[in-house]
């Protein structure tokens, strides 16, 4: 494997597990130092201890804004600087839209799209003085509709739009900021997925891919190549990592 991140600095959020571990292993093993966030301490320390020594584990809880904050600052007084922003970290409820709780949809919003603003607003001064990057994950349910998933449809559509934004609004800088959008995947999201008891079938199937599940390394070796300074011309743009789902 290449060393393209050797001496690099990353910040991922969600890397307990899923995408947001194959990310931080897939950095680690190309030589970055990385600060991996989660909020599953236990599962974190799994994700460390196969990483090796250049990753540091934070647990912390993304959807307070406070937190985004802090985990910023936690990456930079532990290596100096930063120049990688993986926003990773996400949640997935489906149900009727007429019945979620509000403290659902808060939830929803507060982890899938509100940190993603959070960590950028922290970590921007930072990555404009390393000429870093940000790579969001965002998913095909940001840009199309997905049956019984309105929340998390909004969360992901509001990633894709806060790429796009920060993209223009540092066009004149070094920064860049792309975004992946996965479909199915291979992650215990996708393993825990429930829909209602009276879900209508044909409006889920229509949703499956013929190709089947992506794999986490997948969507990783993406992350890999947006991040790297192999990508320096690519900014604003949304990779589909989606077995041709979105196209169809």
């Amino acid at each position: 494997m290449t060393a393209r991140f050797d001496g690099k600095v990353a910040l991922v959020t969600g890397a307990a597990s899923g995408i947001g571990r194959a990310i931080t292993l897939r950095l680690a093993g190309e030589g970055a130092s990385i600060l991996a966030v989660d909020v599953e301490g236990t599962a974190l320390a799994e994700t460390v201890a196969a990483a090796g020594s250049s990753v540091t584990s934070h647990v912390a809880d993304l959807s307070e804004p406070a937190a985004c904050t802090a985990a910023v600052a936690t990456c930079v007084e532990t290596y100096g600087c930063l120049d990688v922003l993986g926003n990773v970290a996400g949640i997935y409820v489906a149900g009727h839209t007429t019945e979620v709780p509000v403290e659902q949809y808060r939830r929803i919003m507060a982890v899938n799209l509100d940190a993603y603003f959070f960590l950028a607003q922290a970590a921007i001064p930072h990555l404009l003085e390393a000429g870093g990057n940000i790579v969001n994950i965002a998913s095909n349910a940001g840009l199309q509709g997905v049956p019984y998933s309105a929340a998390y449809c909004m969360s992901k559509g509001g990633v894709v739009q806060l790429t796009r934004s920060l993209a223009v609004e540092f066009l004149k800088s070094p920064l860049r900021v792309n975004a992946i959008a996965p479909a199915g995947t291979n992650t215990n999201i996708a393993a825990s997925m429930q829909f209602p008891p009276d879900v209508d079938i044909d409006l889920v199937t229509r949703m499956a891919g013929l190709r089947g599940l992506a794999e986490p390394e997948e969507v990783a070796a993406v992350f890999a190549f947006l991040a790297s300074d192999e990508a320096r011309s690519v900014t604003g743009a949304v990779y589909t990592v989606d077995n041709g789902i979105t196209v169809s």
